[in-house]
């Protein structure tokens, strides 16, 4: 039997309280997959004011008031806490702060100051660690997430050095997103309670002049999770490190890339269902009905990762394709500005600028292709669901798309893939899943067929990860 561990999970975001992005999605499912490799899981959160309290029964701690100084000032947190669904015995706890958290009606607030955005995580980070100790909570693994969090394996190595209770913890960080890395101006130290001697001065967190506080994880952290073997290659060189890759060359001993996963049902979905789906959706887009017509759908953050420079490009040519195509998502208001007029100017093309997750699961289920055209993609989680849906992914070669997507022409083949990230490129892919199911009928069912069968598991996930956990530990 393997040792039981103690595993502290700290997010900026954590589903279904709280999302924006995949971030939510992996830290509010993959430790209910640790528990069955034996660990024993603590989430911590910030309590934004979007949080639904009554919904989810999140109860307040007795006697949990926290009192910490920073920056010249006394902030006052508590803690509540509920149970994470769906799991045995994990307990999200969320740090609550009018000043930075619940004051707002979302996770990102717009227009904020840089300082203060980054005084919200590091309060946040470093109540974290004292609420652990309040509990009496110790980690054996203290894992952190993307720069909100990236402060808390500094803080181990700095502040809590000499810490009886943290004496024995490792750390672990995983980087959802690289192109998000908390850069802000120095001043920020003071209010961090951090030495500058410790942490500044010798290079762990200073960037050209600034504090950034991603490359001081990467550099004190005892071990770098990519949320794919792609992207972990990919973010030591240049076009994807995001002026990080320096810094991980010199860590490559520390990092190991491991596939995100997601839910399936028990039963196989049943691919001659589509129709019916099908039908519905283009009776909501005002699409003409047409069981025999392809639909391509896109649903995304409408960001400029996400590809959406090669649809302004191509949006004529989109337009006199024989297929139709929706696009379900918000975002850069340029996007949805483009997105909306090729709308409002074309019969093919439609887009609801929101996001709904009915919505999105129709479209899913309906949709015959899945565009995915992303400049970057550590890992993907949407090519997954669609293929868990027969709704067959046409993706660039980059990150976790290329780790989980097999090209067509191939008898395993669960996808279509181009690799220059150019228009053209983007618009042959799409004529080729065209043809391919107006034409090639057999290699249509077949690629359905497969991509249905391709499984990305959190099992398979968490046993990676309780691995790698074990290796830090030495056990």
């Amino acid at each position: 039997m393997t040792k039981k561990l103690n595993v502290l999970f700290a997010s900026a975001e954590v589903a279904p309280f709280s999302k924006v992005g995949g971030l939510a999605d992996v830290v509010g499912e993959l430790p209910i997959y640790l528990e069955d490799e034996n660990c024993e899981i603590a989430i911590f959160t910030p309590l934004y004011g979007s949080i639904n309290q009554e919904k989810w029964d999140i109860k307040e701690l007795p006697n949990s008031e926290l009192r910490m100084n920073m920056g010249h000032t006394q902030h006052i947190f508590k803690l509540k806490t509920c149970k994470l669904p769906h799991s045995k015995n994990i307990n999200v706890f969320f740090i609550d702060n009018p000043k930075y958290f619940s004051c707002f009606n979302c996770v990102y607030p717009q227009w904020v100051d840089e300082i203060y955005e980054a005084q919200r995580y590091v309060a946040f980070s470093l109540a974290t660690l004292e609420y652990a100790k309040l509990l009496n909570f110790k980690p054996d693994i203290l894992h952190a997430n993307d720069w909100h969090t990236a402060m808390l394996p500094i803080y181990v190595r700095s502040n809590y050095q000499n810490d009886e209770f943290y004496k024995n913890t490792k750390t672990a960080f995983s980087i959802h997103n690289l192109a998000y890395q908390g850069s802000v101006d120095k001043s920020i130290i003071d209010f961090a309670n951090m030495r500058w001697d410790n942490v500044y001065n010798d290079g762990c967190v200073e960037h050209y002049g600034r504090v950034n506080w991603v490359k001081g994880a990467l550099q004190w952290v005892d071990k770098i999770f990519a949320v794919s073997p792609r992207y972990a290659q990919e973010i030591l060189g240049g076009e994807f490190g995001e002026g990080m890759d320096y810094t991980l060359r010199g860590q490559t001993h520390k990092i190991a890339g491991i596939l995100n996963g997601t839910k399936y049902p028990e039963k196989d979905f049943d691919p001659s269902e589509k129709a019916k789906y099908k039908e519905k959706i283009q009776e909501t887009f005002g699409l003409p009905k047409n069981p025999h017509r392809p639909l391509v759908a896109m649903i995304s953050r409408l960001v400029y990762q996400k590809g959406l420079d090669l649809v302004d490009f191509a949006k004529f040519e989109l337009m006199n394709l024989p297929c139709d195509f929706v696009f379900l998502g918000t975002g850069e208001f340029g996007y949805e500005r483009m997105l909306i007029w090729s709308s409002n100017n074309s019969s093919n093309i439609r887009a609801w600028i929101d996001f709904k997750a009915d919505l999105s699961e129709e479209i899913y289920k309906a949709s015959d292709f899945f565009l995915m055209p992303s400049l970057f993609e550590p890992c993907g989680i949407s090519q997954m669901v669609a293929m868990k849906y027969g709704s067959i992914p046409i993706v660039r070669a980059v990150g976790g798309l290329d780790d989980t997507i097999i090209a067509y022409k191939n008898e395993k083949a669960n996808g279509f893939k181009f690799l220059s990230y150019d228009a053209q490129s983007m618009v042959n892919e799409i004529k080729n899943a065209i043809w391919t199911y107006y034409d090639r009928k057999d290699d249509m069912k077949l690629l359905i067929k497969n991509a249905i069968n391709t499984k990305f598991t959190w099992e398979a996930s968490a046993k990676q990860y309780r691995a790698e956990y074990d290796k830090i530990l030495n056990i």
